[in-house]
């Protein structure tokens, strides 16, 4: 069984690139039907606001692995100068049930979260946007999105016009990677990255809603935390992406309010799945904005966690028990 921990991560030679295929790879397998995910059940107790989540998984195809990620998320961490959300990702053989790798951290999370929101970015940049450059904002500075902020800039970077960024909390301009600080703008607001990108990630963990801007024509809105936007934000609805539909509308998620408000239903939206495979995105009528609400699946925790033990046992990185 191999042990990783977020310093062994660090120091495997993965890339964005390749990260990204492996969720594209996981959402064919999946779209074929050769997985199985249960409902993931939240674990509360104490706080309302704090949960920890069981993402139990298995994917078939290239993959062959079953597993299970349990992520606590504490959000008032951040005020001890403790991370908001601690992980542990447990990788099974499927023949035999044995335990193969445990990997232990947040990087593992982060990085399967952004490249998610990779694959999705991918798509519409060839299917929406295959010229030009890019505006890209970012609210939340925390590790999710100074994450994003690493793939964009590995994946995009040749046609990212600026960034925008923002966070409650402020943001050192030292922890800007030195070669785009002169193409990224720290905002005084939220409202200033919203009227400056024309792709926005949110990444926070706001108690409460806070966007009610309707978006401009043909934005691209990456709603990675899932709950930023009141209803009255989207007077007309979105093209809805979701990664799964049972699993976004539930626990007061924007997608949630969204039913509950405006009536959205399941056979209204898309799947990333039909985004990927089926190519969903290039019917999207011109000028229309689209949003994406990934509740996170853990078929793409699995197959990640796969390829970064996988780097780490040829490259003789973590601990063998």
């Amino acid at each position: 069984m191999l042990i990783l921990a977020d310093e062994n991560i660090r120091k495997l030679r993965w890339d964005w690139a390749a990260l990204v295929d492996v969720i594209e790879e996981t959402a064919r397998i999946m779209d074929a039907g050769d997985f199985a995910q249960p409902i993931k059940p939240y674990l509360r107790y104490g706080d309302p606001q704090n949960r920890i989540i069981a993402m139990p998984a298995y994917v078939g195809g290239s993959v062959r692995t079953a597993g299970i990620k349990w992520i606590a998320s504490f959000p008032g961490n951040r005020r001890h100068g403790l991370p908001r959300a601690h992980g542990v990702t447990v990788l099974n053989d499927a023949e035999t049930g044995e335990v193969r790798a445990i990997l232990a951290g947040g990087m593992p999370n982060a990085l399967r979260t952004a490249a998610v929101s990779g694959l999705l970015l991918r798509r519409f940049a060839e299917d929406c946007r295959p010229d030009g450059t890019l505006r890209i904002g970012i609210i939340g500075w925390g590790p999710i999105g100074r994450t994003h902020f690493a793939m964009c800039t590995h994946l995009f970077g040749h046609r990212i016009e600026r960034f925008s960024l923002y966070d409650l909390a402020g943001i050192d301009p030292a922890s800007v990677p030195a070669e785009w600080r002169s193409r990224t703008r720290l905002a005084s607001g939220w409202e200033e990255v919203f009227d400056e990108s024309g792709i926005l990630f949110t990444c926070t963990v706001s108690k409460t809603r806070y966007i009610r801007k309707p978006p401009a024509p043909g934005m691209l809105l990456m709603d990675v935390s899932l709950r930023d936007y009141w209803p009255e934000a989207f007077q007309e609805m979105p093209a809805v992406i979701v990664d799964d539909w049972e699993e976004v509308c539930r626990e007061n998620t924007d997608i949630e309010m969204l039913h509950l408000t405006r009536g959205l239903r399941k056979e209204e939206t898309m799947t990333l799945a039909d985004a990927v495979c089926r190519g969903a995105l290039r019917r999207v009528p011109a000028g229309k904005p689209v949003l994406f609400c990934p509740m996170g699946m853990a078929a793409f925790d699995i197959a990640v966690a796969r390829y970064l033990a996988d780097l780490a046992r040829d490259a003789g990185i973590g601990t063998e028990i």
